[in-house]
Order: structure tokens, then sequence, then C-alpha cells
């Protein structure tokens, strides 16, 4: 997997590195070589004598280098409902917005993609994750708008196509008209991945069989999904133990707890992560450590619906492989993963938890997602060999240039400028704007469209 020696090469020098690496080797000076799209060599000091085809060299000092952020739940379509139902828990917040989100169509997500992408890469997510589950009748090609946004971003993007066939008629949450019936959730859920998933080294693209949560899905479909998923060799996702409401649903509906209906269906094992599991008992723990089932930990989502405290540093110590999730900005309004490190930090260090430090609150955005997204062998961490995914943070400002430890400073400090990110080996981010996208022309296309589609939901 190493680079080619003919390959461009793109020197950083005189900067911090945390290379989150199995040993958590950190470097007060040291150099990133990237030679193409791989990180060729990470070390102490300057970077090696007589190097060929360096095409940019880069003084770093005053900088923090550490891998990419990795996001692992979001749903982009909600940037157009930010600031709404503030003061509701899951449920309500959810009766609530269904029906503006069942009027979602193909220029409102491929604009709200592009919001949401855009103010993740800005602040230093290099591999982005979308679970899209609202499909309204007549909507357009929503997953492809998806994609597109991604691709022209710049980001690693996992989309996790979601579905829904449980509607109010049957006992769930969504609008009728804006779910699937069984055939065709699995139908489009397996025509996605043959269109879209890369399951290259590199890729730039893969996806996810996501159906959306128990109380929107029907036991068939999550049967099927997880068949579906595993005949296709992908990943699986969901919505798993996110609030005190959905366990008592599941014992109603299902006469058991959200992780064992789950084991009853095939979603626990190494190829699924799910999102929240806040109300987790030890037993729960101990099943998820087992199967080696992940978990996208989303704590400012999980406190402003009132959800609760995640046992992040319990998940940990058993061994349960843990990530960072932004998730949709109509929980999350700022949208933005590296707040999510000082968040988990800090939410943990509340009530009986046992605390988590700021490495592991920075592994947790970093290498700990790219377990949980499959993908730990390519990213996640600083080491020759792996994708070249970098991000420096400016810590010589007035926000952070007392802290004496740089990790501690990016992680409880102020949110830090993101200097340079480089995704693949390309650089996508410079002095904190956007290259790759126009971040003016994307804030102007998101407010039209949250106008438009407010009017259609007032208007129906």
């Amino acid at each position: 997997m190493a680079a080619s020696s003919a390959a461009d090469r793109i020197v950083i020098e005189n900067c911090a590195i945390a290379t989150v690496d199995a040993d958590d080797t950190e470097y007060a000076s040291g150099h990133v070589v990237l030679a193409g799209n791989r990180i060729e060599s990470v070390g102490a000091g300057r970077a090696p004598e007589g190097l060929e085809n360096v095409v940019s060299r880069i003084d770093a000092t005053g900088h923090l280098a550490t891998p990419g952020l990795v996001n692992t739940h979001h749903h982009f379509y909600q940037w157009l409902t930010r600031g709404l139902a503030t003061d509701h828990n899951l449920f309500d917040w959810l009766v609530a917005l269904y029906p503006t989100w069942a009027r979602i169509d193909e220029p409102m997500v491929y604009a709200a993609a592009q919001g949401s992408l855009a103010m993740m890469a800005r602040g230093g997510v290099t591999t982005a994750m979308d679970h899209h589950y609202v499909f309204p009748r007549g909507c357009g090609d929503l997953s492809g708008a998806i994609v597109r946004a991604a691709r022209e971003t710049g980001v690693r993007f996992t989309l996790a196509r979601g579905s829904m066939d449980r509607g109010e008629s049957d006992g769930g949450l969504p609008p009728d008209f804006a779910v699937e019936s069984l055939d065709d959730a699995l139908a489009a859920t397996e025509a996605t991945v043959r269109e879209y998933h890369d399951a290259s080294f590199d890729a730039m693209t893969q996806i996810a069989v996501a159906p959306c949560s128990p109380f929107s899905v029907s036991t068939e479909l999550m049967r099927q999904g997880a068949d579906l998923a595993r005949r296709l060799g992908v990943r699986l996702h969901t919505h798993g133990s996110e609030t005190v409401e959905e366990e008592k649903f599941c014992h109603e509906l299902f006469g058991m707890g959200p992780t064992d209906y789950f084991e009853s269906t095939g979603w626990l094992g190494e190829d699924v992560w799910m999102a929240h599991c806040v109300h987790m008992t030890d037993s729960d723990i101990a099943a998820f450590a087992r199967t080696r089932t992940g978990v996208a930990h989303c704590p400012s989502s999980n406190a402003r619906l009132a959800a609760g405290i995640a046992r992040v540093p319990d998940l940990l110590a058993a061994g349960v492989p843990v990530g960072l999730g932004v998730d949709g900005t109509a929980s999350n309004e700022s949208g933005e993963l590296h707040t999510e490190l000082r968040n988990a930090l800090l939410v943990n260090r509340l009530g009986a938890h046992r605390a988590l430090t700021a490495r592991q609150a920075l592994r947790l955005g970093t290498y700990g997602g790219a377990q949980v997204l499959g993908r730990a062998a390519e990213t996640g961490s600083l080491e020759a060999g792996k994708l070249a995914d970098l991000v420096l943070w400016r810590m010589d400002t007035l926000a952070h240039s007392s802290i004496a430890d740089p990790v501690t400073a990016l992680v409880l400090g102020a949110a830090a400028p993101v200097t340079a990110s480089f995704v693949n080996g390309r650089r996508i981010v410079e002095d904190g704007r956007l290259l790759t996208v126009d971040e003016d022309a994307v804030a102007r296309s998101t407010r039209d469209e949250a106008r438009r589609l407010a009017r259609i939901a007032a208007q129906a």
C-alpha cells in the first residue's frame, strides 16, 4: 500500500503531531510527508532530506496535526429545519417535524447536503456520513443528489441508505406518504449500493444499508435489510436505544428491549454500528462488546433532545468501538463535529460515569470513527501507508496560545481554526475557507430551499 516514489509530495514540518496510533504516539515538533494520496512518513524533527517531487512545503509552526475527523452519524436534509421544535423531546420533536420533512425534494436535499458537508469540512471533517431515510413519493433522486454534493465538497463519504416502511396507519411516526413499501425500500437500497459503493482501499464513496429505527421500520425490513447488506458485503446502520420511550415501545411491541430485538433480527455484529445507544444496560453493553457492534455517540443531540447521557466510558472499557456523530442539524444546529470532542468529554463527566480524557475524546473523533465505519485500516490515524487525510489546527492564537498541551487545547479550548485540511492528499480547506465550493453561494441556496420547504409545509 506504499505510495509511489514518483508521486507528488507535500511536506509539513515544525508542528506538534498527535498520530492517534495504537500507542498514542505524539511529537512536540515533527513532520508529515504526503505522497500522492498516502502518508509516506511521520516522525520527530524535520522531514528527510533529498525528497523528490515536492510540490508544497508547509511550515506549520504553531500548529497541531491530527488525523482528519470522522463523522459517524448525520442527517443532512435536516439542515433546512434548524431551530425548530427547540423545546421538544425526541418523540414530540419527530411528530412536530415529520410533516415538514415529508415534503423534501431533490433540490432541497442537494442544498442541505452541501450545507451540512461544507460546515463539517471547514471544521476538520475529512470523512463524512449521512443517514438518509426520508423518501417521499415523487421526490427525485435523493441518494444521487447527496453523493454528488459529497464529491463536489471533496470529502470521503459513507451514505447510509435509510428506509422506513412503518407509517402512521401502522403505528409508526412518519406520515404514510413519506414511507416506502418493504419491496421498494429493499430494491432501492440494493440499487444504491450497486451504483455507488466502492470497496477499494482509497474509496471516496461507500454505501451502508440503514433502516431508520424500530418505531418507523417493520421487523421484516430489519431482517431482510441485514440479509441484503451481508449479501452485498456492505455495513449496516440504524438508530438504537436512544430514549426511554424507545425502550418502552420495544417492550410493548416486541416483548423485549432494543438490544435483544436487534439481535433477534440479525442486527448485532462487527459490520453494524448504531447511533446514540444512550439507554444501555450492562448486558446490552456486553452484547455489543461480544459482537463488536459499533456506536455513534452524539452528545450534543442527546442533550438537545433530552435523551440522556450515553455510557461511553463503560462502552470503551468493554471494548465496544465508539465514534462521534453530529446527528441531524435539526437537533444540533451548529453541525460541527470538532465541537463534539469537547462535548463528549464534558457530558461524560456528569453523573456517575467514569471520566473521559482529552486524548480519548480525540480518539473518538478520529480512529474510533474510522473503526465504526469499517475503515480503520485506511484512515483515522497518522501512520505511513494510510490515506492522506490530515488536519492542521492553528494553536498559536489568543484562543489557545497559553495552553501548553496542544491536544488539551484542541479538545477543551475554543473551536480551533483549521489552517489546512487534506483529503486523499488534496487540500480542501485553506485558512478556514473551503477551496472546493463557494460557501457564500451554499449559504444562499440553503436559505432559499429552507424557505421553500417552509412554504410548502405551511400550505400542506
